[in-house]
């Protein structure tokens, strides 16, 4: 997992992509989020924002 990080950050810094590193984080948040909440009480308020 490591290793990818490296090579994902090596990417965006080589191809001037930095630009992405907070895109790639949100979502990466949101996907964390909608896993968190899955089968909480919270979930049909979360589905309600998308």
């Amino acid at each position: 997992m490591m290793d990818f990080l490296k090579e994902m950050w090596h990417f965006l810094r080589v191809r001037k992509k930095l630009w992405l590193a907070p895109l790639i984080v949100i979502m990466i948040m949101l996907g964390g989020l909608l896993i968190f909440v899955e089968g909480s009480v919270l979930a049909p308020f979360i589905y309600s924002i998308f």
